[in-house]
């Protein structure tokens, strides 16, 4: 398995946006977790994002909410969800992007945590509720270990803003699409592709964007912006729940193809922005 930055080199020499699915681990269990990243691996993702149940996640919208509450009922924490990585990341192509808040890593101690995610096998990391302007030591001893941490940008951010976060953040930048938290929703809001432009102008760093992208037409709406990648999160979390967890797991997988299908490719206005 590669790291971020080279797996997106090499998506952007073949021309390719990546796709990158959401899941909470835990939810339903730690079992189903590791067989929904062996799906999604193989159904068309480039990279996965593997969120951490958190007891007071700011930025998820009331379905991942909902999952988190689940999975942390039924005993999951930080500790055991990266003992369940290590046992499948040697057997998947699509580099894990580990979504947690900032608690869970100071209850282990940066550095302990940094090592032990490194040893599982995780390669990418986001820290929502963690500024830049306080994240100067978690990226150095990361940078250490081997694992990119990638900041976020908002609709909001101003160009000062994104200038720093752009010079800091590692293996891409994470654009928000949305004012307020996670979730599905019915469009998206024009001012992303303004602030996609904004970013490109000060760094050739790939730029994913997320939150509130639920659908086919969304996805290749980011992609015809200009984005790098597109990450789903809420529409894949609602669908790997439903009924029993084989038919989760087989919504999933057909939810995640139909993406890769819809955004591979790219239009002549696309390739000429980039």
């Amino acid at each position: 398995m590669t790291s971020i930055s080279h797996h997106f080199a090499s998506l952007r020499a073949s021309n390719q946006c990546a796709l990158i699915p959401f899941v909470v681990a835990g939810d339903p269990n730690l079992e189903i977790t590791a067989e929904a990243l062996r799906v999604l691996d193989s159904s068309g993702a480039d990279l996965i994002e593997l969120g951490v149940p958190y007891s007071d996640p700011l930025a998820d919208g009331p379905v991942i909410q909902a999952a988190a509450t689940r999975a942390l009922k039924r005993g999951t924490r930080l500790d055991n969800v990266l003992q369940m990585v290590q046992t499948v990341t040697p057997h998947l192509r699509s580099p894990i992007i580990l979504f947690t808040y900032y608690n869970p890593i100071l209850n282990l101690g940066t550095i302990s945590f940094l090592e032990k995610a490194a040893a599982s096998g995780i390669k990418g990391l986001v820290v929502p509720d963690l500024p830049l302007d306080e994240a100067s030591n978690l990226l150095e001893v990361a940078d250490t270990v081997g694992i990119e941490v990638t900041l976020l940008v908002t609709p909001t951010s101003s160009k000062e803003r994104i200038e720093a976060i752009a010079r800091q953040s590692r293996g891409f930048i994470y654009l928000v699409s949305v004012t307020g938290v996670t979730g599905v929703r019915s469009h998206l809001q024009t001012r992303v592709k303004d602030v996609l432009q904004d970013i490109r102008s000060v760094t050739n760093k790939p730029i994913g964007v997320g939150f509130g992208i639920s659908k086919s037409e969304q996805a290749r709406q980011v992609r015809d912006w200009g984005a790098d990648a597109v990450i789903v999160g809420s529409a894949f979390v609602e669908r790997l729940v439903e009924s029993t967890p084989y038919q989760g797991l087989g919504a999933i997988k057909d939810f995640c193809r139909d993406l890769k299908t819809s955004i591979e490719g790219r239009t002549e206005e696309a390739e000429s922005r980039r």
